[in-house]
């Protein structure tokens, strides 16, 4: 009786061992699953945009992340050239957001782009000088002196083909100590005082946040640059890639554009 009780003890005992067992192996595959599923429903999208979009894209990604359950939004910010050329050599992208539309027609004459890009938005350029301004610039027109250190982009980005334009409609000669390949740079060289003045985008003197004085160019000789947007073909995410451009150019994103000072597209 004893024996038999004690094997029937046993036996429960391992009976309950087994299926906690199974209940656990079962849990796990479940959570296998999940995460599995979980994974797979992970879409990632790579845009590449304009590095003086760099504020602006990151909160708008955020947006779209919010609103578009399990997908990540990889953003890449750079001169715009230098992304368009990485674009046709192949980097994987599924967006592009260009500082200008010159730009942007390289990477559509190579195919690249699903449909005609659209204009989303426009920016102007303004002159930056550091907060202690070193070389007492007093008005914008102070950039053709030849006594002080100037930066600017360099010529085959768009922040410095729009400058070349500026120099044209306002008919005057700049002496640059240096040619950046972004307006980030260029800003980085007016907040660090190793320029006295430089020449970037109106939306940039916010993106310093008082780091730099800004000195308006007038509209008479100033120069607008039209930023292109469009989903590319080859990319990983089409649909998506079309979603977000769409996205772009809905009035949410508009509003969040216009209030880092981008003016609406023409």
């Amino acid at each position: 009786m004893g024996a038999s009780s004690a094997s029937v003890i046993h036996g429960r005992t391992r009976t309950a061992l087994t299926f906690t067992v199974i209940a656990l192996v079962g849990a796990l595959s479940a959570c296998a699953t999940a995460t599995g599923n979980d994974t797979a429903s992970q879409r990632e999208l790579r845009v590449f945009a304009a590095a003086s979009l760099t504020d602006t894209f990151t909160t708008l990604a955020n947006q779209f992340e919010a609103t578009h359950p399990g997908v990540n939004v990889t953003l890449t910010f750079d001169g715009s050239s230098g992304l368009a050329t990485h674009i046709i050599e192949g980097s994987p992208a599924d967006v592009f957001a260009a500082a200008d539309t010159t730009t942007m027609r390289t990477v559509t004459d190579a195919g690249f782009t699903q449909h005609p890009p659209t204009i989303f938005t426009s920016n102007s350029l303004t002159v930056a000088v550091p907060t202690d301004n070193p070389a007492h610039i007093t008005t914008w027109h102070d950039i053709t002196r030849t006594d002080i250190t100037l930066v600017v982009c360099a010529p085959q980005v768009p922040c410095g083909a729009a400058t070349q334009h500026l120099t044209t409609s306002a008919n005057i000669a700049l002496h640059p100590a240096s040619e950046e390949q972004s307006v980030t740079d260029v800003l980085g060289k007016i907040t660090t005082g190793e320029a006295d003045a430089g020449i970037v985008y109106t939306t940039d003197i916010q993106r310093a946040a008082g780091d730099v004085t800004a000195y308006p160019i007038p509209d008479s000789a100033n120069v607008s640059s039209n930023y292109p947007i469009a989903a590319l073909t080859g990319g990983q995410q089409p649909e998506l890639a079309n979603e977000f451009v769409e996205y772009i150019l809905d009035d949410t994103a508009q509003h969040v554009l216009n209030d880092a000072g981008f003016t609406p597209a023409p």
